[in-house]
């Protein structure tokens, strides 16, 4: 797909993209405010202009530096398969990692405080639904990195969604028995290098789906490693997280893939 236009007027983002059918589609964006608690959040509403009633929900969730261009710029391109994207905004407004140190401190916390991750991940869930023009019954959730991580939290929280999708995310589980609770299929898409998700992960998250009846299925792509999804990642495979044109290519496929069988009419 390449943009062929692009405006901003009264806080919203147009953008025109040409398709592959030679047609056109144009995609908006807006930020949106809420509150859990005391605390203000600022996500992202991306999605599609189009006058043929209520889309699909996809409820994306960042990576480790928080809502970035990197997460605004994967918005759109999720929302261009026409279906409304909502970016949550797990660590507050404003709040967003500038290097990797800042970035860690922010997301060891949700790593470590699993209840806190799924809440806030249940309540950009909640907001997503919220938004006009969603078709809150049809509704998937994808993360890269920390946000693979969350969702793969989220469908372990019992969420209704129809699908989880977890880009280079990691899998562990301080509580593989919450798997009983997952009602989503789970789709886990992975570098078969990434040395931050350890073999024993793997196995542990692949009993844990197994154990509980689980329908998932895990895609391992060669030569790839963490943040294979990242242009801003580099290309050094050595630095054990890279870009990959490939993996990326092949991984955002097989999640359009995904949206064509559970949302056909789209």
């Amino acid at each position: 797909m390449t943009i062929i236009a692009a405006t901003i007027a009264a806080g919203f983002v147009v953008a025109t993209t040409s398709l592959a059918s030679g047609g056109t589609v144009a995609v908006k964006s807006k930020a949106v405010e809420y509150k859990m608690g005391n605390e203000t959040f600022e996500g992202l509403f991306v999605y599609p202009q189009t006058s043929k009633g209520k889309a699909p929900g996809v409820l994306m969730v960042h990576n480790w530096l928080g809502l970035s261009d990197e997460t605004k710029k994967q918005a759109e391109r999720v929302a261009k398969l026409g279906v409304a994207v909502f970016a949550v905004d797990v660590y507050g407004k404003g709040v967003r990692a500038k290097e990797a140190k800042e970035a860690m401190a922010l997301a060891g916390k949700y790593k470590s405080d699993r209840k806190l991750f799924r809440e806030r991940l249940q309540r950009g869930l909640e907001v997503l639904r919220e938004q006009k023009g969603v078709e809150g019954s049809e509704v998937v959730a994808l993360g890269y990195c920390f946000g693979g991580t969350g969702v793969i939290e989220l469908a372990r929280a019992g969420a209704d969604v129809k699908a989880v999708v977890s880009f280079h995310g990691g899998l562990d589980s301080p509580n593989p028995s919450d798997g009983k609770n997952i009602r989503a299929r789970v789709v886990v898409l992975q570098g078969a290098d990434d040395p931050y998700v350890k073999a024993s992960d793997i196995l542990a998250f692949q009993n844990e789906m197994r154990s509980h009846g689980v329908d998932w299925q895990m895609t391992v792509y060669g030569g790839a490693v963490h943040s294979f999804t990242d242009v801003s990642a580099g290309s050094d495979a050595k630095t054990g997280a890279a870009y990959n044109e490939k993996a990326d290519a092949r991984s955002f496929q097989a999640f359009t893939d995904l949206l064509n069988e559970l949302f056909p009419k789209r």
